[in-house]
């Protein structure tokens, strides 16, 4: 992640992780990875994550989309 050079790549990554609550996040502090500065857009009409800055689809900062799998049990 620290060779990355993606700064929406590194955005979305803390997203992801911080939304499925992965036990290995603690371990990692965003402060220790260059997150740019500014706001970043991944998607046209989409919703700013609060920590991250990073425009997502709605379903990704509401959390509905983890969880709520239809594959069943």
């Amino acid at each position: 992640l620290k060779e990355c050079r993606s700064v929406k790549a590194k955005r979305l990554f803390f997203v992801f992780a911080d939304q499925h609550d992965h036990a290995w996040r603690q371990y990692l502090d965003p402060d220790d990875y260059d997150l740019g500065s500014g706001p970043r857009a991944l998607v046209d009409g989409g919703r700013l994550h609060p920590r991250y800055d990073i425009t997502v689809p709605p379903e990704l900062i509401d959390g509905k989309e983890s969880d709520e799998s239809d594959d069943g049990p």
